[in-house]
């Protein structure tokens, strides 16, 4: 008797929607994988690459996204896939439960932040540098005043602004917001 050992291919399904992170592929949260999902055993064809806060150690890259976006994984293992951290508009628990325990987060230099707008969290469109961020002038005026803020002459707030890159250090994280479309983004750096 043979066995069929299944591929990527026959494993693949349409993902799950994630409204707070809309296209985690295309930011590397999720990945394709023929890797079994720790919590549900299955082979699903991606696997959520992202940062896992838990107690059991090593479950990055071994949760499928099916897992996370119906909560089952966090509730299991009781994890976060994010910080918890959200800056901007205050929004509601069950809001921030949602993009903590259901929502593929990403990875960033230093601790990862959420940015919330309009009573909502806002999407995670992904890490972004000055190329991208030229798009998006909304968003680099709140970089600009970020870094305004922290006290440092214009030329230097410039300099940081224009030494923003994608796969680099220093690094933009750009979101948008669900509701006014307002583009939002905060910077780090190793």
């Amino acid at each position: 008797m043979s066995v069929l050992i299944p591929t990527v291919a026959d494993m693949s399904e349409p993902l799950p929607p994630f409204p707070y992170h809309p296209d985690p592929v295309a930011t590397g949260a999720v990945v394709p994988s023929d890797a079994v999902c720790a919590h549900c055993g299955r082979a699903r064809g991606h696997v959520y690459a992202g940062p896992v806060y838990a107690g059991t150690p090593g479950l990055s890259g071994r949760l499928c996204p099916w897992c996370v976006a119906d909560g089952s994984a966090a509730a299991a293992y009781e994890a976060h896939f994010t910080s918890g951290e959200v800056l901007g508009d205050e929004i509601p628990f069950d809001v921030l439960l949602a993009v903590d325990t259901r929502t593929p987060s990403f990875t960033a230099w230093q601790q990862t932040v959420w940015y919330a707008h309009c009573g909502d969290a806002a999407a995670f469109l992904g890490a972004a540098g000055a190329a991208e961020l030229a798009a998006f002038p909304d968003a680099l005026r709140l970089l600009r005043a970020q870094a305004d803020a922290w006290g440092w002459p214009d030329d230097q707030v410039e300099h940081h602004l224009a030494s923003l890159h994608r796969d680099g250090d220093p690094t933009a994280y750009l979101f948008r917001c669900r509701h006014c479309a307002t583009h939002l983004a905060y910077a780090d750096f190793a």
